[in-house]
């Protein structure tokens, strides 16, 4: 895992929100979504078949604890998991909290208008609760 570096564009739109066993967890800086994403620590992995079979159930585990923390933290309407990687080739599933209120509703939050960062205090009070939220599972 000492091979493991982030991609510079989930580093530039992201917050370290803390560890799991197999993934990194991110809060992507975009205060209009409840928005976790994984990145599990594995050098050179772009695809969940990249994986070894034990690496792509840690992963299956984390992205259900995730999506849990997500209900508990933000309460959404829905959740949406995805693996895309069109823009960025190492291997990152997002998590993210939907609400049919949202500015992107019914549509991915991809290109729907620009990202709102979060204030410094709220986003410390999410990573915060976030922690929390993932300790307590």
């Amino acid at each position: 895992m000492t091979d493991f570096t982030l991609d510079p564009r989930l580093a530039a739109d992201t917050v370290h929100a803390g560890d799991l066993a197999l993934c990194r967890v991110l809060l992507m800086d975009d205060a209009r979504f409840p928005w976790l994403i994984l990145v599990p620590r594995r050098p050179d992995a772009s695809e969940i078949t990249d994986l070894g079979v034990d690496d792509a159930h840690a992963l299956m585990d984390e992205m259900r604890l995730a999506t849990g923390v997500m209900l508990a933290l933000a309460k959404p309407d829905k959740v949406n998991v995805a693996a895309l990687g069109n823009v960025v080739p190492q291997l990152h599933v997002h998590v993210i909290g939907r609400f049919l209120s949202d500015p992107a509703w019914p549509r991915p939050v991809w290109g729907v208008g620009e990202a709102r960062p979060y204030p410094h205090h709220a986003r410390a009070q999410m990573i915060e609760r976030i922690g929390a939220l993932f300790a307590a599972a």
